[in-house]
C-alpha cells in the first residue's frame, strides 16, 4: 500500500464477498493491494473495521490513518509469499528478545527484572521457552530447544495474525510481547509501557525530547491498533 496521499478515487464502501471470503468493496470492485492482489479476510468483522476506514477517509486517502488496512495489505503482500521466512524472523527475535538485556545501573536492572522476569516466566510456563537474562549489551546464546519452542509459537499464527505479530515483534524488539498480546497475557497499553521502560526512565532523570515522544507514540499507535487487528481476526 502506497504511504502518500492520493484523491479519493471511490464514492461507496462495503462489505461483500469474493470466492466466498468476506472482503471489502469499492464501488463494487474489491479493495487490492498495491501487488494487485485482492484482499479477502478471515471473517466479517475484519473486513467491516477495514471498510470504516475507508469509508471515514476525505477528499484524499491518508494511509497512515488506516492502519488496519496496512496490517491486512502486509499480510497479502509480504506475509504470504514468504511466510516461513517471516516465522523465522519473527521466532528468531528471541536471541536479541528486548526482555533478555537488563542495564548494568542497579536500579534500572531491579525495575527491568520485576516487571519483565514475570513475562519471561510466563513465557516459560505456557509456551516451554526458557529465555536467560544477562546485564549489558553482551549476547547470550539461548539454548536451540527454546528458539524451536519459539517457532511453534508463532507458526500457529493465520497469514494475518502473523502479519500483527510481526509488527509487534519488529517495533518492540521483543517476540515475548508479541506473543503475550497474541494470548492475551497483556493488553496493548501495558505492552507499551513495558517495550520503553528504559526510556521512561531515562526521561525521568533527564527529560525528554520531541523525537523520543514521536517514536513513543507511533509505538503506542501501532500496538493499539495490532490488539484491535487481532480482536477482528478472532471475532465469530
Amino acid at each position: 500500500m502506497t504511504l502518500r496521499a492520493l484523491k479519493r478515487f471511490y464514492k461507496d464502501v462495503a462489505v461483500g464477498s469474493v470466492e466466498g471470503s468476506p472482503a471489502v468493496l469499492l464501488d463494487d470492485r474489491p479493495l487490492r493491494t498495491p501487488a494487485r492482489a485482492i484482499l479477502t479476510f478471515p471473517n466479517e468483522a475484519l473486513a467491516a473495521g477495514i471498510a470504516d476506514e475507508w469509508r471515514d477517509q476525505g477528499d484524499e486517502v491518508q494511509p497512515f490513518s488506516m492502519p488496519l488496512t496496512r496490517i491486512a495489505v502486509s499480510a497479502v503482500d509480504q506475509v504470504v509469499p514468504a511466510r516461513d521466512e517471516i516465522v523465522r524472523q519473527v521466532a528468531g527475535y528471541g536471541e536479541t528478545d528486548l526482555l533478555c538485556y537488563r542495564s548494568e545501573q542497579d536500579e534500572l536492572a531491579a525495575l527491568q527484572a520485576e516487571l519483565w522476569q514475570p513475562l519471561l516466566e510466563w513465557a516459560n510456563e505456557s509456551l516451554d521457552v526458557s529465555l536467560v537474562a544477562v546485564h549489558g549489551i553482551m549476547p547470550v546464546t539461548q539454548e536451540s530447544s527454546s528458539l524451536d519452542a519459539l517457532r511453534r509459537a508463532v507458526e500457529p499464527h493465520g497469514d494475518m495474525e502473523l502479519s500483527a505479530l510481526h509488527l509487534v515483534t519488529t517495533t518492540s524488539g521483543s517476540v515475548i510481547l508479541a506473543l503475550a498480546i497474541s494470548h492475551g497475557e497483556i493488553d496493548a497499553g501495558r505492552a507499551w509501557e513495558l517495550s520503553r521502560l528504559d526510556e521512561a526512565w531515562q526521561a525521568e532523570r533527564w527529560g525528554q525530547d520531541a523525537e523520543a515522544t514521536e517514536r513513543a507514540d507511533q509505538l503506542r499507535d501501532d500496538l493499539l491498533a495490532v490488539a484491535r487487528f487481532l480482536e477482528l481476526c478472532r471475532a465469530a
